[in-house]
């Protein structure tokens, strides 16, 4: 099982409107058959981080994880959600799969992600602050 994890702030210019559409859209990225299990809500970390929200995804394994990155309704959704992060960390994600190299197989498919869909790159290059944890 790999279990991706998100956390964000809304840029100040989003309205509580579009915030709730964000998570709606988040929620049906969360509801594609590839994912296992999900949530998407309040972030309950350290508010001096100030990280709002959050967004974890439970996916079986690597196969999943392909499918789930190039989901139409996945790559729908971003061009969507992206506009309104002021702050985004990725991460830490975890899994039961001890394979050493896991992590370096999960980046050289998001490498591939961004080579096969440029303007997902570009988007994804907007939000002011992306991190890993």
């Amino acid at each position: 099982m790999l279990v991706h994890m998100l956390r964000f702030r809304f840029r100040d210019e989003t309205t509580e409107e579009q915030r709730a559409e964000v998570l709606a859209t988040m929620r049906r990225t969360a509801a594609v058959d590839s994912v296992s299990f999900a949530t998407v809500g309040r972030n309950l970390g350290n508010p001096a981080e100030g990280l709002t929200h959050g967004y974890c995804v439970g996916i079986a394994d690597l196969e999943a994880l392909e499918r789930y990155m190039h989901d139409p309704v996945h790559l729908a959704g971003d061009p969507l959600i992206a506009p309104h992060f002021a702050e985004l960390v990725i991460g830490p994600d975890l899994s039961d799969d001890m394979n050493p190299d896991l992590g370096a197989e999960i980046m050289a498919m998001h490498e591939r992600k961004a080579a096969m869909y440029p303007e997902w790159a570009e988007l994804m290059a907007t939000i002011p602050e992306v991190r890993f944890a």
